[in-house]
């Protein structure tokens, strides 16, 4: 007995290469997050990071909590 099973392209998982490339992009895209949030909190005064509740020491693990969503 054969069977025959019909599996649309559209409805198949995405696998390979475009898979490959949607993940590089992913990661470039949280690292460039990541990078902005240093950038822009490392512009800031020591008053006005005092006032946020931050000291520059903190800059890297706010960054890398806002882009990764994780504790380093």
């Amino acid at each position: 007995m054969a069977y025959a099973t019909h599996t649309p392209a559209s409805l198949a998982p995405q696998s390979g290469f475009p898979r490959f490339l949607g993940s590089v992009a992913a990661r470039y895209a949280r690292y460039s997050k990541y990078r902005r949030s240093i950038s822009e909190l490392s512009a800031l005064t020591n008053r006005e990071l005092s006032d946020l509740g931050l000291h520059r020491s903190m800059i890297k693990s706010v960054a890398y909590e806002e882009a990764y969503g994780a504790s380093a």
